[in-house]
């Protein structure tokens, strides 16, 4: 009689893994299916002398997915490791439940944080993305984050994505400055490049003593016995505790889809605007009432900057002087002066359209960079409070620097698709060596139910309120270093050739992808 009832219930599971399988494969072709379709909806219009721009675009976007598919080895994958090491769900079940969950943090996730880490490329890099040297730093960036990335997986080392992502960046404007000098480049935004660093570097620590203190907590106030017990083989949890365990992988799931899938978005953005700028140069989704509100608001902040501009003549190349600000952060005589005249320059490309997406197709890469500047400058003024803006003005220019943003820094809905589509794909096939890791190299002891919520609920936590400042953090770090935080507090002990190892990797992340995208952007700038 046990054997049949064993029986049936091992057929059940089967069954419920070949469902929850089919489901993934239904919608990663769903998706796919998707994201090509608008693709080719979006090309339609647009009108190439030679096949070469689709070619290198499909190149590019097929190495920007592959590194959001490897960062679901990583990043993913820590996701769905409490909840499969603990059998609360099957592996195929969870990563289908973890990438339902990564796609709806996608698809709300603002952007801030993908912008934000192309603020760290020097600025010349960003308005030249359509050039040889803007396609060898996109390419740089992608391979040099997949080589690092996959070095790390093959070791089972929860290695950071985030961390690879912007050592790249910042590897790519070192090689740039390198190679020009402090002559004509803004090298690396290293004011924006350390508040990206304090957040990487504290988010782990603040991992490991939240979720110690947690799972203090937790023990002091709830005395189940069963929470703090190891998991038994292919044994799921009593049914309270594996649904608290689904909820915290349910929260870092849609937690690591708002903030990490931004990351290769902004760079599929790149790769867009550099092969087919009529299409993806300035948002289509702008509206005529949009723009004419743009308009007004644009007009007002040409008187603004009319007053502070004083009797100073803006320069003969206004674009050129704005873009020197950016690149320099010093204000000159006439730099108040060319903004002006670059924001009346803007209006006077768009007001003969109705809408900005009817910008004609030879003035669209010039109004998207000469927007693109304007914010840029307004960003920095108000950052440094130079000039000072009374508390009305500086309400002007900021409106009229988010209606600039909304036409330039915009993210398609197929885009967010394919990131999540990628990242489900990744977190399917790489998810054992992380979970492993993860469960069981950590601590002296296995992650017991009670280590495993409080690591992801911390995790959760903590990635929501980065995502919320726009600030990049990795969820490898976090969830790792709070597993080691629950350690500790329960007495386990630590196994410290596997923090270590964690540690090196950490350590090294960023100046071995400094060097090696460094090095790939000098070799592509002579392919390019």
């Amino acid at each position: 009689m046990n054997q049949i009832a064993f029986t049936q219930t091992r057929e059940s599971k089967t069954l419920g893994q070949r469902l929850a399988t089919l489901l993934f494969i239904i919608a990663i072709v769903a998706g796919a299916a998707y994201c090509v379709l608008h693709l080719l909806e979006d090309l339609s219009p647009v009108r190439e002398s030679s096949a070469f721009p689709y070619i290198l675009l499909g190149i590019a976007l097929l190495i920007a997915l592959g590194f959001e598919f490897v960062n679901g080895f990583h990043d993913t994958a820590n996701a769905v490791a409490t909840v499969i090491y603990t059998h609360s769900l099957t592996p195929n079940l969870a990563v289908v439940w973890s990438g339902a969950w990564n796609f709806i943090g996608v698809l709300i996730s603002s952007g801030a944080v993908a912008f934000g880490i192309l603020q760290l490329l020097p600025v010349e890099l960003i308005l030249g993305v359509g050039s040889g040297q803007g396609f060898a730093m996109v390419f740089a960036l992608l391979i040099a984050a997949i080589i690092w990335n996959l070095g790390t997986w093959a070791l089972g080392l929860p290695s950071s994505s985030s961390h690879t992502l912007i050592g790249s960046v910042i590897g790519v404007g070192l090689m740039n400055q390198m190679l020009h000098g402090t002559d004509g480049t803004s090298g690396v935004d290293w004011n924006r490049a350390l508040g990206v660093g304090k957040s990487l570097l504290f988010s782990p620590i603040i991992g490991f003593i939240a979720a110690a203190f947690l799972l203090y907590v937790l023990k002091l106030v709830v005395r189940v016995p069963a929470l703090y017990k190891e998991p038994e083989k292919n044994t799921p949890p009593p049914f309270w505790i594996r649904c608290l365990l689904i909820l915290t992988c349910t929260g870092v799931s849609f937690a690591h889809g708002s903030n990490d899938g931004q990351k290769g978005m902004g760079l599929i953005m790149l790769i867009l605007i550099g092969t087919v700028p009529t299409a993806y140069a300035l948002n289509k989704a702008v509206t005529p009432a949009e723009t004419q509100t743009f308009l007004s608001v644009s007009h007002s902040a040409a008187e603004v900057l009319t007053k502070y501009a004083g009797s100073a003549a803006p320069s003969a190349d206004s674009k050129s002087a704005v873009e020197k600000y950016v690149q320099t952060k010093h204000v000159a005589p006439d730099t108040i002066a060319s903004l002006k005249s670059l924001v009346q320059s803007i209006d006077s490309q768009v007001r003969p359209n109705d809408s900005v997406s009817n910008v004609p197709q030879g003035q669209v890469r010039n109004v998207r960079n000469e927007m693109y500047i304007a914010s840029e400058a307004l960003r920095i003024m108000d950052k440094q409070k130079d000039p000072a803006f009374s508390a009305d003005d500086g309400a002007v220019l900021n409106n009229y620097k988010k209606q600039l943003d909304h036409s330039t820094k915009f993210i398609p809905t197929w885009v967010k698709v394919a990131v999540a589509v990628a990242l489900g794909l990744g977190t399917m096939v790489g998810w054992k060596r992380i979970v492993v890791t993860v469960g069981e190299r950590i601590g002296k002891t296995h992650l017991t139910y009670g280590q495993g919520a409080s690591a992801e609920l911390v995790a959760m936590l903590t990635i929501g309120a980065a995502d919320a400042y726009g600030l990049p953090v990795s969820t490898t770090h976090v969830l790792s270093s709070g597993v080691a935080g629950t350690m500790a507090a329960n007495g386990s002990g630590l196994q410290w050739r596997t923090v270590r190892s964690l540690a090196l990797a950490w350590i090294l992340t960023l100046p071995v992808s400094i060097v090696l995208a460094g090095a790939l952007f000098w070799a592509f700038r002579g392919l390019f």
